[in-house]
């Protein structure tokens, strides 16, 4: 059922959105700036990339915005059959193209594309539209649940394979998310996070890398010079801050102190120069987001424009949560971008294409 009204989009969420988006042009324009001096000779090469990509996401959230998202409902499965086969082309050894050890991009000419950051928006929308359709059946486990929890196991395993637990966890709390959202039983709610939570212990386990993470995360210190360094970096960076912070363009620590500047860690960097005031700015704007999108989840016109809403809002606020605890060492280290504030092409125009997907959400709702 459609809504009745048409009204504008959310202009409060479109403001904070630009707001983050501001703030991350500025930021990596300065946290990049010797990185990418250091790889290609010349300061600003990343930041005019990430210009581009920031305008390529805004015309995505335009076109978003203005489809009608019941669009989705139609479009949902082969979206998603079409992200699960761009999981399994990156896995084949001679296309999928490796960096730091993972194999997650593929290389299109002058365009890396990562294909699980297009996999968590198609695993929402499927998701939403199975959980829309099979209303009634939510609360039969075989019916209702499973159908979407095994889409979502084969798309996780495929991430993990790559490996990227840290999207691989984003995916899955908006997941869990989106079928509380739904009215599942909570005994079925829980038994899925119990099985999550021991195949996320197992993961963790299986791979040397990813206990020595752990432990570091635990004593940073005690391996300060390999798996504890990223973490201490990170934190020095944002002690060096204080309030106030060291001045814009005044970083010391992205110097090539620490690793991924300009991605992973970019927030310690904004600390740094923005100071604990500026930081949490951030924070607030995200915590703004997170209330006009679940705003509009409330106030959708229909269940699928709910759940959609739900899904898309967990997506990003989850990323960013992420983010922030490992940069400040809350959470175990992951590579996982801050959004619309990272460097990244295909999360940003993931992002976005969220974002205007809300926003057309937005116009059909209930007064």
């Amino acid at each position: 059922m459609k809504n009745q009204q048409s009204e504008s989009p959310d202009l409060i969420l479109l403001f904070i959105v630009f707001t983050l988006l501001a703030v991350g042009l500025m930021m990596v324009l300065s946290a990049s700036s010797v990185s990418s001096y250091n790889l290609f000779g010349d300061a600003h090469r990343l930041f005019r990339s990430q210009l581009m990509w920031t305008a390529a996401g805004a015309a995505v959230m335009l076109f978003f915005m203005k489809l009608d998202y019941h669009y989705f409902l139609q479009l949902g499965r082969p979206v998603l059959l079409g992200s699960i086969l761009l999981l399994i082309v990156v896995l084949l050894p001679g296309i999928g193209w490796i960096s730091g050890g993972a194999r997650r991009w593929l290389v299109l000419g002058p365009i890396r594309l990562q294909p699980s950051e297009i996999a968590k928006l198609a695993l929402i929308i499927y998701t939403a539209g199975f959980l829309y359709r099979k209303q009634e059946k939510t609360k039969n486990f075989v019916r209702g649940v499973l159908p979407p929890v095994l889409v979502f196991g084969l798309i996780f395993l495929l991430i993990i394979m790559q490996p990227d637990l840290g999207t691989g966890v984003t995916m899955a709390g908006s997941f869990v998310i989106l079928l509380f959202a739904a009215g599942i039983k909570f005994k079925h709610l829980f038994l899925l996070i119990l099985s999550g939570a021991g195949i996320f212990v197992y993961f963790v386990f299986s791979e040397g890398y990813r206990y020595r993470r752990l432990m570091a995360f635990l004593d940073p210190w005690s391996d300060r010079l390999d798996s504890g360094y990223h973490v201490i970096q990170s934190l020095i960076a944002l002690g060096t801050g204080g309030l106030t912070g060291v001045g814009l363009g005044g970083s010391r620590q992205k110097f090539l102190y620490l690793p991924e500047p300009g991605t992973d860690f970019i927030y310690a960097i904004l600390g740094e120069e923005l100071g604990f005031i500026g930081a949490f700015s951030v924070l607030i704007l995200y915590l703004l987001l997170a209330w006009r999108g679940y705003r509009i989840a409330l106030r959708a016109g229909d269940r699928f424009g709910a759940l959609l809403a739900v899904g898309l809002t967990s997506m990003i606020i989850l990323q960013a949560v992420i983010n922030v605890g490992v940069v400040t060492s809350s959470l175990p280290i992951t590579g996982i971008t801050l959004p619309f504030i990272s460097y990244g092409g295909t999360s940003m125009v993931i992002m976005m294409a969220g974002v205007g997907i809300l926003l057309n959400i937005s116009k059909n709702q209930i007064n």
